[in-house]
């Protein structure tokens, strides 16, 4: 009998949730396998919403993964700058069969010297930054270079993780989790990307982001300076 599939998802402080539980979902519907919520400490970690979210190990437990996946959200700031959590990641790299992110958790990935010569996908706002780590900046949903797969921003982490599915068991499991969802997306409005939605909304959107874009940056070049 194989061995079941090992899966682990990173958590950390102010990770946007939907990046999380959008992929833990389809997940969590695969045939044997075995999810794992990981961060530092058994303690409850906060979202950037309200909701609270509960590792299941830690570093020091964790068992060796087939697939790693960071999200992102606002906290992926401060991992920038975490040498135990990129010291987790090479370690767990180095034997994980993917080593996958959702959003700006790419970056995360950039800073632990893991997407070096790959092409990545990451959120929009991101999406430059990723080119100080020796990453190829690919504007899609779902990236796919060698062993690294990477999702665009937030709810491309649901595309990601069927897409995985489809690649670790088969399209036929993957296509039965999309219909068991009834993920068949119908957007009320065209503005779910810079290149569609209007002027307007835009330039709201950079306004209100703006304080969180400078640190990200600066966590983004010290980060670039040590990988590189």
């Amino acid at each position: 009998m194989s061995s079941p599939l090992q899966i682990g998802l990173l958590v950390f402080p102010r990770v946007t949730q939907l990046d999380f539980t959008g992929p833990l979902q389809v997940f969590a519907m695969v045939p044997d396998a075995k999810l794992h919520l990981i961060w530092k400490r058994i303690e409850p970690v906060p979202s950037d919403s309200v909701m609270t979210l509960t590792p299941t190990t830690t570093f020091a437990d964790c068992p060796q993964l087939d697939v790693v996946c960071v999200p992102g959200g606002s906290g992926t700031n401060d991992l920038l700058d975490d040498e135990e959590v990129l010291d987790f990641l090479r370690r767990q790299a180095g034997g994980a069969k993917y080593v996958t992110s959702v959003c700006t958790g790419s970056l995360a990935l950039g800073a632990a010297g893991l997407l070096k010569g790959y092409r990545a996908a990451t959120h929009w706002s991101a999406m430059e930054m990723l080119a100080q780590f020796g990453t190829i900046p690919t504007k899609t949903r779902v990236c796919i270079d060698r062993n690294r797969i990477t999702g665009g921003g937030v709810t491309a982490g649901i595309d990601f993780a069927l897409t995985l599915v489809s690649i670790l068991v088969n399209r036929t499991t993957a296509e039965a989790i999309q219909l068991q969802m009834e993920y068949n997306p119908a957007p009320p409005f065209n503005s779910g990307s810079p290149d569609t939605a209007s002027a307007e909304v835009l330039a709201l959107l950079r306004e209100r982001g703006a304080q969180n874009q400078a640190r990200r940056l600066e966590a983004v070049k010290r980060a670039a300076e040590r990988v590189n």
